[in-house]
C-alpha cells in the first residue's frame, strides 16, 4: 500500500501505510469476533490481545481480581512492541484489546504512529455481563465487567477512530469500518 498522490491536489504527498487497527472495548464487547472480522476484510493479519499477557494476569483475572496500571504494564509493552515490529515491516495489523484507558491507546498510538485506527465497540454493563457470563473457555468471569467499566475512557474526538454500538449486526459494523478505515488512509 504505497503511492504518492504527486498532482492529486488532495493527497500530501506522503506514503500510505498499511492500518493498525485497534478494536477495543469491555470484556464481552466482542473484540475478538469482530477483530478477526475486520482483518479478514481488509486482508490484514489478526492478533489477540489477551495472547499477550503474562501468566500471572491471566491468574489474577481467573481469581476474579482486576488488574490495575502496573499489572497491565508488561502487556502493553507486548502489545507495543508487536505493533511497531508491524508497522517496521510495513505490515497493517487488527488487534483485539481492551485498551480501557486514554493512556493505554496513547502507548499503543506511539508505537504505530500515524496509522493507528481504534474501533470502539460500546456496550452497556447489563449486556456485558450477560455476554461474559454465559461465555465459556475464557479466563474472565462476569464479576469483573463492573471493573472494565470503572477503568473505561470511551474515545476521544481528538482519537483517530470510531464508535460503534457493539450489538450492532457484524455485517453492518464491516461497512462502516471499511468506509472509515478507507478514508483514515
Amino acid at each position: 500500500m504505497t503511492g504518492s498522490g504527486a498532482g492529486t491536489g488532495a493527497d500530501t504527498g506522503t506514503t500510505k501505510r498499511s492500518p493498525i487497527v485497534l478494536v477495543v472495548g469491555v470484556t464481552g464487547s466482542g473484540k475478538t469476533t469482530v477483530g478477526k472480522a475486520v482483518a479478514e476484510q481488509l486482508g490484514l493479519r489478526f492478533a489477540e490481545g489477551d495472547d499477550f499477557h503474562p501468566a500471572a494476569n491471566v491468574a489474577k483475572m481467573t481469581a476474579g481480581h482486576a488488574l490495575d496500571d502496573a499489572d497491565r504494564e508488561p502487556w502493553l509493552r507486548a502489545l507495543a512492541d508487536l505493533v511497531r515490529h508491524s508497522v517496521a515491516a510495513g505490515e497493517g495489523l487488527v488487534v483485539a484489546c481492551s485498551a480501557l484507558k486514554r493512556a493505554y491507546r496513547d502507548e499503543l498510538r506511539a508505537a504505530a504512529g500515524p496509522g493507528l485506527w481504534c474501533l470502539y465497540l460500546a456496550l452497556d454493563r447489563d449486556t456485558a455481563w450477560d455476554r461474559v457470563s454465559r461465555r465459556t473457555g475464557h479466563f474472565m468471569p462476569a464479576r469483573l465487567v463492573d471493573s472494565q467499566f470503572e477503568t473505561l475512557e470511551p474515545l476521544e474526538p481528538d482519537e483517530p477512530g470510531m464508535t460503534v454500538d457493539a450489538t450492532a449486526a457484524l455485517p453492518a459494523i464491516l461497512t462502516r469500518v471499511r468506509a472509515a478505515v478507507t478514508r483514515s488512509g
